[in-house]
């Protein structure tokens, strides 16, 4: 998708749901697809709401519903056979300096929130390589950004706004609702619809980024924290040939006075001299400034900035979560499949995310490795690849992305979650009769 096709999508979603005025399913006359046009949605009711009090009496009218977010999704999370339900419309955005908290409508992208933000002089502690997502929706599947002290987006919810199976507004916080609300914060839509969401926020701050080229693998095995720990925010880049990470994205988090100095060398890779693509071939202009160039957190955090098409557009994306502690033995173990992996790849990205006690998320209880794969758009090439990268990571006790492509057996991904019983527990009493479940989370959740 090119940037006037995705600016002209963006748009036509906003249009939809502020003509909307009515809880009235909106009848689609093209078929809607995916962000990344992989996938085809099964149903052609989409509903658009343009208040909370619509999506309450839209939710009691229907037998079976699921909320779509920014269409980010690489998988069915967000499919239905019945209806869909876009918030776009809920774009509110409130500050409470007082309580250093943000509220959110549901369909407000962080692409909108972080400069409103940053403007009033705060900021939120991370983002995600890219900025088009909607909150609502990075934070219900666990999306994170990177840094070894940072936790997933989720972690910065302080409390959320539900509208549950009976049409019934319930609220949750961090401070009041214990187990409960860390429970709800990762709910793979399944809890409720999220009308608002109330994020934590700083102070705003500064960053500086810059890339280095051609990181051999050898120093990760005696020096993996001191690499992934070298900036506020790190990532690696390979396309697993040649024992080497083609580049990697140093983001330095700078207060004034700080000295902004980029060595020549970063434990043998060399600092780059231009604007790089994580994609060779591709044009840097859509990537966040590099170079050591200073700039507001939101410009720098991100690898892609907002107003143009997010890494290649036409992709897959699959991701597994491991034991930071065994990164290293995880790397190696996948790149010995190298060979079957890379015709089909456009890039893997690795990254660390910080533990958190948020009940569904892939970091639970756990500091982590990432291994984020984009993939050409070849699913049954794909297909074929995933079942040999996840027995690479058997040993790992991989989690994969609750939004990618993967094929892990059910009880396999089950057995990674200690609170799934908990969860399960959770969604009875909030949607008895399962309106909210679709056939990806019946599958992921309950198919033996």
């Amino acid at each position: 998708m090119n940037k006037r096709e995705f600016l002209k999508v963006s748009g036509a979603a906003v249009a939809g749901s502020v003509v909307s005025r009515f809880a009235s399913a909106q009848e689609q006359h093209e078929r809607r697809t995916n962000w990344a046009g992989n996938l085809t949605y099964s149903t052609d009711s989409l509903y658009t709401p343009a208040t909370v009090a619509d999506v309450q009496r839209i939710v009691k009218s229907c037998d079976h519903l699921r909320a779509l977010g920014s269409r980010h999704s690489f998988n069915s999370i967000a499919d239905s056979h019945h209806h869909q339900i876009s918030l776009t419309a809920l774009g509110e955005m409130s500050l409470d300096e007082q309580a250093r908290t943000v509220t959110i409508g549901g369909g407000v992208p962080y692409g909108v929130l972080a400069p409103w933000l940053d403007a009033k002089g705060y900021a939120l502690h991370n983002l995600a390589s890219l900025p088009h997502i909607s909150v609502a929706g990075a934070c219900a599947t666990a999306t994170h950004g990177s840094g070894v002290h940072n936790g997933n987006l989720a972690t910065q919810v302080a409390a959320l706004e539900l509208v549950t199976a009976n049409g019934d507004l319930v609220h949750l916080s961090r401070e009041k609702d214990g187990d409960r609300f860390l429970g709800a914060v990762v709910g793979l839509g399944a809890v409720g619809i999220a009308t608002r969401v109330t994020l934590h926020v700083q102070p705003t701050f500064r960053v500086a980024q810059s890339v280095y080229q051609n990181l051999s693998f050898d120093p990760l095995e005696h020096h993996f924290d001191e690499i992934f720990g070298s900036g506020y925010s790190v990532s690696l880049f390979t396309d697993w040939q040649n024992n080497r990470a083609t580049q990697v994205w140093i983001k330095r988090r700078l207060t004034p006075g700080d000295a902004n100095r980029w060595q020549p060398e970063f434990f043998g890779a060399r600092l780059a001299t231009q604007k790089l693509h994580p994609l060779a071939g591709h044009n840097p202009e859509s990537c966040t400034e590099q170079q050591g160039i200073l700039g507001p957190w939101y410009e720098r955090l991100p690898h892609f900035r907002m107003n143009f098409t997010p890494s290649s557009g036409q992709e897959l994306q699959t991701e597994y979560f491991v034991p930071r502690e065994q990164g290293y033995q995880a790397i190696r173990a996948v790149e010995k499949i190298r060979d079957r992996i890379t015709p089909h790849l456009f890039i893997t990205e690795l990254r660390t995310i910080a533990p958190d006690e948020l009940w569904m998320s892939m970091a639970y209880q756990r500091p982590s490795l990432a291994l984020h794969f984009t993939w050409k758009p070849e699913w049954p090439a794909v297909r074929e690849v995933l079942p040999l990268i996840e027995q690479a990571l058997a040993p790992f006790d991989p989690r994969p992305h609750w939004g990618k492509l993967f094929t892990m057996p059910p009880a396999r991904v089950q057995a990674q979650y200690k609170r799934l019983a908990d969860f399960q527990a959770l969604l009875k009493r909030h949607d008895p009769d399962g309106k909210f479940r679709n056939e990806f989370v019946r599958h992921a959740l309950y198919a033996g």
